[in-house]
């Protein structure tokens, strides 16, 4: 239950129409961000469904902190893990400072080093596959479609989550691996979206659907603004806005 205060008095909690100034105490969010429309949509999601748990308007604090994003792209495409690390933990220190009491990472192909950066970080973060796996587990899903960068796919950041809840997933071939990464850095990442992007994501869904998988894991952050359950051939497990939900939830002590 959130706790509401005006200036030194602590109040019981009230309706909406009743807070008027008073101040709705909750956690603080950071935002390590990756890609711009991913951390765009994460942050407009918090912001936006904010007001379902916390009443017309209002939301927990939240800083976001990102690097220029062909600094990422460097580290990825020379293998250099650490220097990503690195990035992530320097985003981890400014929102430090500013007062994030947990950081979210809206960007599924750097979780890759996540043990490494939690074990360091100053602050406590939540890991976007854990989120994901907790919301296919508890709607019954029990084979996965995974798509996303190439990077991801290829990566065990989901199949280790998965594979504790005992869900079975399934992985593009390569060749739809590759198209699919082409079309999110080339594309995706900046904004652009095309019917034939969104034709590629739906033909590779629906050979997942024909693999027998019951759900796919919209694995980077930017599918989702081509990917959702009006088009997709199966349900979809938005990594961004259940990560953006579970942030909410924290931070607002539920």
């Amino acid at each position: 239950m959130c706790r509401l205060i005006m200036g030194e008095e602590l109040l019981e909690e009230r309706s909406p129409q009743h807070i008027s100034d008073t101040k709705i105490m909750t956690d603080h969010i950071g935002i390590v961000a990756c890609s711009a429309e991913g951390a765009a949509l994460c942050y407009r999601t918090i912001c936006v469904e904010g007001a379902e748990l916390l009443g017309p308007h209002a939301h927990p604090e939240v800083s976001m902190h990102t690097h220029s994003l062909a600094r990422y792209v460097e580290c990825l495409d020379r293998g250099d893990w650490d220097g990503v690390a690195e990035l992530m933990l320097a985003s981890a220190r400014k929102l430090a400072r500013l007062g994030a009491d947990f950081l979210v990472c809206p960007d599924n192909t750097i979780h890759q080093v996540y043990p490494r950066v939690a074990t360091r970080s100053p602050v406590a973060w939540l890991h976007i596959a854990e989120v994901v796996a907790s919301e296919a587990a508890a709607r019954g899903f029990r084979r996965l479609g995974l798509i996303g960068t190439r990077w991801l796919v290829d990566s065990e950041v989901y199949p280790e989550k998965l594979t504790l809840r005992g869900i079975g997933y399934v992985r593009p071939n390569v060749a739809d691996r590759n198209e699919i990464n082409r079309i999110i850095m080339d594309e995706l990442v900046r904004g652009v979206f095309k019917g034939e992007a969104v034709a590629c994501h739906l033909r590779v869904i629906r050979q997942m659907k024909e693999a027998g998988c019951d759900a796919v894991v919209l694995g980077c952050t930017e599918i989702p603004l081509i990917v959702n359950d009006s088009n997709s051939p199966l349900p979809t497990l938005d990594s961004t806005r259940l990560l953006a939900r579970a942030a909410l939830r924290r931070a607002c002590g539920h």
